[in-house]
C-alpha cells in the first residue's frame, strides 16, 4: 500500500507543474503511461521535475553504455538496495529494450554470485590488493 496518494490525470491536469513533467515523460517514453512512481512523485511537483530530468538525462540519452545494458546496471542495483518496485518496472523496461529469457537469467546469476562475494568480502574484511586501487 502507498503511504502517499497517487495523482490521478485529472489532479495532474490542475497542477501546471505536473503537467508538464506527465507530458515529457508521455513524449520521451512514446505512451500514454504514466506509471505509480511518478504519480507520488507528483505530490511535490518540483522534485518530480528533478528526478525526472535526472533520470531522463541517464537513462534516454545516447552513451557508451547501450540502452539494454542500462536497464539490466538498473536491475542489479535496484536488486542490491531491495527496491522491489525498480526491480519490477526495470525489468519490464529491459525486456521492452529486447532483454531475452537467456539474458535475463544469467544477470540473475551475475547479481546472487555478486551479492555473495561481496558478503563474503565484507565478512573476513579482505583488504584489497595493491594491483586493485586506483589513483
Amino acid at each position: 500500500m502507498a503511504t502517499i496518494k497517487l495523482l490521478s490525470d485529472e489532479e495532474a491536469a490542475a497542477i501546471p507543474a505536473v503537467q508538464a513533467v506527465f507530458d515529457d515523460i508521455r513524449a520521451t517514453r512514446k505512451t500514454d503511461f504514466i506509471n505509480n512512481f511518478w504519480r507520488a512523485l507528483a505530490n511535490d511537483p518540483a522534485n518530480l521535475k528533478r528526478v525526472w530530468e535526472t533520470l531522463k538525462s541517464v537513462m534516454t540519452v545516447e552513451g557508451a553504455i547501450d540502452p539494454l545494458t542500462r536497464e539490466m546496471i538498473y536491475i542489479a542495483v535496484s536488486t542490491a538496495n531491495a527496491c522491489q518496485y525498480c526491480i519490477q518496472s526495470h525489468t519490464a523496461a529491459a525486456r521492452a529494450r529486447g532483454m531475452t529469457d537467456a539474458q535475463h537469467g544469467e544477470l540473475l546469476t551475475i547479481i546472487g554470485l555478486a551479492a555473495q562475494t561481496n558478503h563474503l568480502a565484507l565478512a573476513m574484511q579482505v583488504p584489497t590488493d595493491p594491483e586493485f586501487e586506483v589513483g
